[in-house]
C-alpha cells in the first residue's frame, strides 16, 4: 500500500472512496444527462468500478479521488489521475478525468479539482505527460480541458471498449505536457492549496 495523497481546494477535498460514496455514486451514475456520453452502468457495475477506483489509490497513493464539498455535500462525483487502460492506442500514460453528480455542475468544481490532480501529477508524481480523452461531441468535458490547458490531438479515435456503431465509439485525445503546465502555471494566479501527503 502506498502512502495516500489528500488533495485540498478551496472549495474542495478529494480523498480515499467511503463505503457511504457507493450510494450517491450509483445515482450519479443513473442519471441519464450524467451518463449522456458514457456506457450506463447499473448499481452493481457502479459499486465495483468504486471499487476498482479505491484499489488503485491504495495501489498508486492516486487515483481517481472522491470529491466533497465540505460544509455542502459529502460526496459530488470523482476527479483525479490514473493509470490509462493497457487497450488503448496511446498507452501507457496517465490520464485525468471526471464525473460530478448533475447538481454539482456549472460551479467550476471540475475545473478547480482537475487542476489540483494535475498538480499532484506533475509535481509530487513527477509524471512528463498527462491526457484526456472523452467522445466528440461532450462539449462540456472538452471545455474543462481546454481550460486546464490540454490541446487536442488532430486526430480522432475509436475506443476499444465501446462497441463497434455507437455513437459514442469515436473518441478527441487531450494532452498537457509538464513544461507546458509549467510555462500555464507560471503566467497564472495560482491561489490552490498544495497538496499534503498523508501516511
Amino acid at each position: 500500500m502506498s502512502i495516500s495523497i489528500a488533495v485540498e481546494t478551496p472549495r474542495l477535498v478529494l480523498r480515499q472512496w467511503r463505503a457511504d460514496d457507493r450510494a450517491p455514486f450509483a445515482e450519479l451514475n443513473g442519471d441519464s444527462r450524467v451518463t449522456e456520453y458514457l456506457l450506463p452502468l447499473t448499481a452493481a457495475e457502479s459499486d465495483a468500478l468504486a471499487d476498482r477506483l479505491a484499489a488503485g489509490i491504495d495501489e498508486h497513493g492516486w487515483g481517481f479521488w472522491a470529491v466533497e464539498a465540505p460544509g455542502l455535500a459529502p460526496f459530488i462525483g470523482f476527479v483525479g489521475i490514473k493509470p490509462l487502460p493497457p487497450t488503448l492506442p496511446f498507452a501507457p500514460g496517465v490520464e485525468i478525468g471526471w464525473r460530478l453528480a448533475r447538481q454539482h455542475w456549472g460551479k467550476g468544481y471540475a475545473s478547480e479539482a482537475a487542476a489540483a490532480a494535475l498538480k499532484v501529477g506533475f509535481e509530487q508524481v513527477g509524471l512528463a505527460e498527462i491526457v484526456a480523452f472523452t467522445v466528440t461531441g461532450n462539449q462540456r468535458s472538452r471545455a474543462v480541458m481546454e481550460r486546464l490547458g490540454m490541446k487536442a490531438d488532430q486526430a480522432f479515435f475509436d475506443h476499444p471498449a465501446v462497441p463497434e456503431g455507437s455513437p459514442l465509439r469515436q473518441h478527441v485525445l487531450y494532452r498537457i505536457g509538464r513544461e507546458d503546465w509549467r510555462a500555464q502555471k507560471n503566467g497564472d494566479a495560482d491561489s490552490g492549496e498544495a497538496p499534503v501527503a498523508l501516511g
